[in-house]
């Protein structure tokens, strides 16, 4: 009988402990949601006016030619990578700018062959955060994003959203871009690159 009152004592103190937590927490919300809401506001509002400026005010035109897809040997079965397609023909078109920050924005669309060397496409918004380590400004590198869509054949062509990492090194006009696509045992795990062209 003790134990049993010792037992309902406990549970007791815990299911109070965490009403106070949950209703303490429900006061706080609007006020975490609305700064919350005022970052995610602001940061869509500077997204759509990079996009939106890009579009309309390009510096440059870009030519973009895919160079390598290589499935991550330690995330796939041998037997796999041994078929897949690991030379992306294809070929891209874009326009960037570079901000006052001296960083690249970019909108572009390419086509390339996929793993099963089917046709695939991608477009898009990319920005990197550009530097200049050498006394050389034509030398940079860079590191941002990409937001955009795909489609696949093995997907029947639906568009698949993306966001994913990009990585630069570019000199003068000539610039190799990369990404890599995260994934599971014997999916996605891809490191992704092309060169891009300003004009």
């Amino acid at each position: 009988m003790i134990f049993e009152v010792e037992i309902n004592v406990t549970l007791t103190k815990r299911i109070v402990i965490s009403c106070i937590v949950f209703f303490s927490s429900l006061m706080i919300m609007p006020v975490a949601l609305a700064n919350q809401s005022s970052v995610l506001g602001d940061a869509w509002n500077t997204l759509t006016d990079n996009v939106s400026q890009t579009w309309n005010e390009p510096q440059h035109y870009d030519l973009y030619v895919p160079a390598i897809t290589w499935h991550a040997r330690f995330a796939y079965d041998k037997e796999k990578t041994d078929r897949y397609n690991e030379r992306p023909w294809g070929i891209g078109f874009g326009q960037d700018r570079w901000d006052d920050s001296g960083n690249w924005h970019g909108l572009y669309l390419m086509v390339f062959k996929d793993s099963y060397n089917k046709w695939e496409p991608i477009g898009g918004y990319g920005w990197e955060k550009i530097w200049r380590p050498l006394a050389d400004d034509n030398f940079r590198l860079g590191l941002g994003y990409t937001l955009g869509a795909t489609a696949r054949d093995n997907w029947n062509y639906i568009p698949i959203p993306v966001i994913l990492p990009l990585a630069s090194v570019g000199y003068g006009p000539a610039t190799f871009q990369m990404t890599y696509i995260p994934g599971t045992y014997n999916n996605g795990n891809v490191y992704f690159a092309w060169l891009r062209f300003q004009f």
